[in-house]
């Protein structure tokens, strides 16, 4: 008598296992085709358990910060810490304009180059006391759900499956399965705030049915902080991604970086935070014509304008006077405002692409620990003075990149070399891609960030000029001072190329020139050639990509005002 075939049966799934639990496939609990118990939802007929939701009088805090929100614009303004608002001070810089005087060494006004790298006026500051203990102190943690000292002003009862919803939410597993009171007990009671009321029911009715009735930012905003409250995975990554889909506000970004720290750095949440970032990255990476505007955004919003490597801003050295002026004016106290650059602020200004000038003011900044300063500025000096090959590695390391990545400067930086013996003396090197170069055409500028010898400004300039003898365009630079009321000074001084296949600096022109404030002097035509043979594949002036300019500057007789 033979057998009949038997079929292996799979073993069986504990559901309340916590393996088991929290991970549904956030595809099929929207409707993707996967279980949809919308049907049992608040029905007595599939249901073991009564839900009984006690709610209570939001707490006055809570009152306050709710009536009249229509948007979210007013629910940011509630939930964003009261700041002072300081009347702010506009700089202004000198725009000349060129005149060509010569076929040889040619002279121009320095048109278009803007000195932010002026002195700087020292801001005496004053040391205040500590901040009162527990001041602007609030409360963050919404996860506490008995609220036995309030006054219960309604109840509701739901009927559930706890099997539905220990399987959305290890909050509910623990709450039917793990020796808690209610575990053996047809009913289960939870005490929230009037508040939350709404966002309870459309979490509950999300657990049964995998969608929300409410497409509205504050609501979803509420269901997600509720799903946050009770565990309910599924449905932050459903508002998260629903919350995404909606046009981003500058108002509606800084709400989303302004949830409490343990909703925003949830895995189901992250990606709304990410997106958030990044449209307050691209909307204000313009720092110098937006700076009025980010000087009123909180600490997180500046934050992730900050941590963005497309800023564009003239140099480093005005992310750092910007950053000094934000916390100036938002932390007027000594101690939290040195406590907030140190620990948010700071690290997010790259240091090691700050010219020595601003370094040294570092070190003198009051606004900054004396220990902190040190450690910046000497991480710094040493990214200087590393090879190439390892300031790349910590510029692409993702765990460096933050502190040494070069960002896209109006001002390109500079590599300088100085001497003070037998005479004051630099060597400026500038390294140019290719592709800046070629965005030059047909009449395009690169200014350098500014560099001094003997208390005088000086920056060089890129241009891509038409040769007035020959009419075709070429390469030109020029060697300028900046704007120095009515001091003169008279400088040697060299421009030089690295040039293949030798790879080492040839001299391309020297001479002298007495400057005085916002002149220029310099070559329509450094290499002599046109701009197509500058710039074609088998040019001998750039090296792996890179163009090499250096300029020595001598000063043989001191300045005359």
């Amino acid at each position: 008598m033979s057998k009949e075939p038997t079929s292996k049966r799979p073993p069986p799934t504990d559901l309340f296992s916590p393996l088991a639990i929290m991970e549904p496939d956030f595809s099929r609990s929207s409707g993707g085709g996967g279980p949809n118990f919308e049907f049992a939802f608040n029905s007595v007929n599939f249901s073991d358990r009564v839900l009984r939701i006690e709610i209570v009088a939001d707490p006055p805090e809570i009152k306050a910060g709710s009536s009249g929100c229509s948007s979210l614009a007013d629910w940011a303004r509630h939930r964003k810490r009261r700041r002072e608002e300081l009347k702010k001070e506009k700089e202004s810089g000198n725009l000349p304009t060129e005149q060509i005087l010569g076929d040889q060494a040619e002279v121009e006004d320095c048109e278009g180059y803007e000195d932010e790298n002026q002195e700087e006026e020292v801001v005496a500051m004053v040391e205040e006391s500590p901040s009162d203990a527990g001041e602007d102190a609030q409360s963050t943690d919404s996860s506490s759900w008995s609220m036995e000292c309030s006054q219960v002003s309604k109840v509701k009862e739901f009927y559930i499956s706890s099997a539905i919803l220990a399987a959305k939410s290890p909050f509910f597993y623990k709450l039917f399965s793990n020796g808690m009171k209610e575990s053996d007990q047809r009913h289960a009671t939870l005490r929230i705030n009037a508040s939350e009321e709404a966002a309870l029911t459309e979490l509950l009715s999300f657990m049964y049915s995998g969608k929300l009735n409410t497409t509205s930012p504050t609501h979803l905003l509420d269901v997600l902080m509720a799903a946050d409250k009770f565990e309910v995975a599924s449905c932050m990554r459903y508002c998260s991604q629903m919350l995404r889909s909606l046009p981003m506000t500058t108002d509606s970004a800084l709400l989303y970086l302004d949830l409490p720290s343990n909703v925003s750095i949830a895995a189901a949440v992250q990606p709304l935070t990410d997106a958030a970032k990044e449209f307050l990255a691209n909307k204000f990476k313009d720092l110098t014509k937006y700076q009025d505007e980010v000087m009123n955004l909180p600490l997180a919003g500046v934050e992730a304008i900050l941590s963005s490597n497309d800023l564009q801003v003239a140099s480093e050295d005005a992310v750092f006077d910007f950053v000094m002026k934000w916390a100036r004016s938002q932390y007027p106290r000594l101690e939290e405002r040195r406590d907030v650059l140190a620990s948010r602020l700071c690290r997010l200004v790259r240091f090691s692409h700050m010219s020595s000038r601003k370094l040294r003011k570092v070190l003198a900044c009051t606004d900054l620990e004396h220990e902190f300063a040190n450690k910046a500025v000497i991480e710094a000096l040493l990214f200087k003075a590393d090879c190439p090959h390892r300031q790349r590695a910590l510029a692409t390391d993702p765990v460096t990149q933050l502190r040494y990545t070069e960002r896209a400067y109006k001002y390109r930086p500079l590599k300088v070399v100085e001497f003070d013996r037998p005479f004051p003396q630099c060597i400026a090197y500038l390294d140019l891609k290719r592709e800046e170069c070629a965005r030059l055409f047909p009449s395009g500028r690169i200014y350098s960030q500014a560099f001094h010898l003997a208390s005088q400004g000086f920056f060089l300039s890129a241009h891509c000029n038409l040769d007035q003898q020959s009419s075709f365009h070429c390469f030109g630079l020029f060697l300028g001072m900046q704007e120095k009321g009515s001091t003169s000074v008279t400088v040697d001084y060299e421009f030089a190329a690295r040039t293949r296949p030798t790879n080492e600096f040839v001299s391309k022109y020297k001479g002298y020139y007495t400057f005085t404030g916002g002149k220029a002097v310099g070559y329509r035509n450094l290499f002599a050639i046109p701009w197509t043979s500058f710039m074609a594949d088998d040019s001998l002036f750039f090296i792996d990509g890179v163009l090499h300019l250096r300029a020595e500057l001598t000063i043989r007789q001191p300045p005359s005002g």
